[in-house]
């Protein structure tokens, strides 16, 4: 994709005002973009469609866009942005837990959402690393490919989601070296402020669930006391 103009989105929300407001928003912005009405619409699409992003509406009758997002997960890595009427915190890491790569809260402006939207389609290339140092990070039996963005196990590709891949590359460019919550905030498009961070930290967990082989005592995607997270490679 080398326009995020060129990028084909999906719109899921039950509200069908809401769903043309966004479809027409997002159509004069360029994008291509597909609508579906409620999670069982949306999966009939998805058997013969792919697309960059997914922008999924969590309230739904039937089933729930956490629930969606967590069996989607489960067979693509597609980034997924949710739109949710809910404030609490809870419920946005429950979403991110799922695997979503960012949330928006309702009521919103068109403009934030497209600026979301533009944020998660630019983690798919990658963040830029540094030219120098090795091109294979080795964590355990896991190794990372630099220039390819690709994790692997053995001879088994380790599917990442964009804002993993991204996160990958951000530690990637500085292997130990500490980065703070809040510039990992920054590198990833996002506001600041406590609940992005504790949104990083969310995507930290899922991350050291496909790294480490105990990931509640790491041993490659360490927190350091104070400063951050470091990715220490052998």
């Amino acid at each position: 994709m080398s326009d995020l103009s060129e990028a084909h989105l999906l719109i899921v929300d039950d509200d069908e005002r809401i769903r043309t407001l966004l479809q027409k928003f997002l159509i004069r912005n360029g994008f291509w973009v597909t609508a579906a009405r409620d999670a069982e619409h949306a999966r009939r699409i998805l058997t013969g469609l792919d697309f960059d992003l997914i922008v999924l509406d969590v309230m739904m009758p039937g089933e729930d866009g956490v629930s969606l997002t967590r069996g989607l997960r489960e067979e693509r890595d597609t980034p997924i942005l949710l739109l949710t009427a809910k404030s609490e915190t809870e419920d946005r890491i429950a979403g991110l837990e799922a695997g979503a790569d960012d949330y928006l809260v309702k009521p919103f402006e068109p403009k934030e959402l497209l600026l979301r939207i533009n944020a998660v389609l630019r983690r798919l290339p990658g963040i830029e690393t540094r030219d120098e140092g090795p091109k294979i990070l080795h964590l355990g039996p896991v190794r990372y490919d630099i220039e390819r963005g690709e994790m692997w196990l053995g001879e088994s590709l380790v599917r990442l989601t964009a804002t993993e891949s991204a996160l990958m590359r951000i530690f990637a460019g500085c292997p130990g070296e500490a980065v703070a919550r809040s510039k990992l905030v920054e590198d990833l498009g996002r506001a600041g402020g406590q609940a992005q961070e504790r949104a990083v930290d969310v995507q930290i967990t899922r991350l050291r669930r496909k790294i480490e082989s105990d990931p509640k005592q790491p041993r490659y995607l360490q927190t350091v006391r104070g400063a951050g997270y470091m990715l220490a490679p052998d």
